[in-house]
C-alpha cells in the first residue's frame, strides 16, 4: 500500500467519512463499515480528494487524454483532479461532464467542458450496479471518445447479486481498467497495522469472508 493510501484512510476516518459500526446497505447487507463520499463537502476536503485521485492516476501510469465525470458526483471529482494534476504535476488535462437534462438554448447539448476525443478516463465515487459506468461509456462513444478506464474512491471487493462483483462485470463487458484509491483489503491491512480496534478488524474480516470477491 502506498503512503498516500494510508494517509487517505486515516484522513477519511478523522473526517467521519469512513465509519465503523453496523450499517444497513442498499443491498440489505449489514456492513461493519460505511464510506460516505458525500462528506467530502468543503473546499479543503475536496482538494484533498482530488489530490489522491491524481496520485492514483499517476501511479497507475494509465494513458489518457480527457477526464470525464458523470453527473452529479463525478462533476466535482474531475474539476478537483484536473486542478491537482495542474498544480502538483504541471499537467494540463482537460475535463468534461454531462448534463442530466438536455439544454435546448445557448450552446445546447448534453456535455459541458472539453470535447470527448481520444482516450477518456472516467472518474466516479463508487461502482455499485454499474449503471452509471454503462451510461458514461455510451455518452463517450456517442461523442467519438474511447473510454479506457474508470477511477473510483473505494472498491468494496464485494459480490453483487451473483458470485462476481460489478467491477469484474464492467471489466469483462467493456474491457476497461478499473482503478481505486483504496480497497476493502487496504482498510483491513491499515487496521491490522494500527494494532487497535480488534473487534472492528475481526468484523471486517468476517464480512470479507462472507461477501468478498477478488477484483
Amino acid at each position: 500500500m502506498q503512503d498516500y493510501q494510508r494517509e487517505f484512510i486515516q484522513y477519511s476516518i478523522d473526517c467521519g467519512i469512513l465509519q465503523f459500526g453496523t450499517f444497513t446497505l442498499k443491498s440489505e447487507r449489514a456492513s461493519p463499515y460505511f464510506f460516505n463520499t458525500g462528506l467530502f463537502n468543503s473546499g479543503e476536503r475536496l482538494a484533498r480528494l482530488g489530490g489522491v485521485y491524481a496520485d492514483t492516476i499517476l501511479v497507475s501510469r494509465i494513458e489518457y487524454d480527457v477526464l470525464y465525470g458523470p453527473a452529479y458526483k463525478g462533476i466535482p471529482l474531475v474539476c478537483a483532479t484536473s486542478i491537482a494534476l495542474a498544480r502538483n504535476k504541471n499537467l494540463k488535462i482537460p475535463f468534461a461532464f454531462n448534463r442530466k437534462e438536455l439544454k435546448d438554448h445557448g450552446e445546447g447539448g448534453r456535455l459541458v467542458g472539453a470535447p470527448l476525443k481520444g482516450q477518456v478516463l472516467i472518474l466516479d465515487d463508487v461502482i455499485t450496479a454499474g449503471t452509471s459506468v454503462r451510461e458514461s461509456v455510451e455518452i463517450i462513444q456517442e461523442h467519438g471518445g474511447d473510454p479506457i478506464g474508470i477511477v473510483i474512491a473505494l472498491d468494496r471487493q464485494e459480490k453483487g447479486q451473483n458470485e462476481t462483483s460489478a467491477i469484474i462485470e464492467i471489466k469483462a463487458e467493456f474491457g476497461i481498467q478499473v482503478l481505486s484509491i483504496i480497497t476493502l483489503a487496504d482498510i483491513i491491512e491499515f487496521l491490522d497495522a494500527k494494532g487497535e480496534v480488534k473487534q472492528t478488524l475481526f468484523s471486517m474480516q468476517v464480512y470479507r469472508d462472507k461477501y468478498g470477491t477478488n477484483t
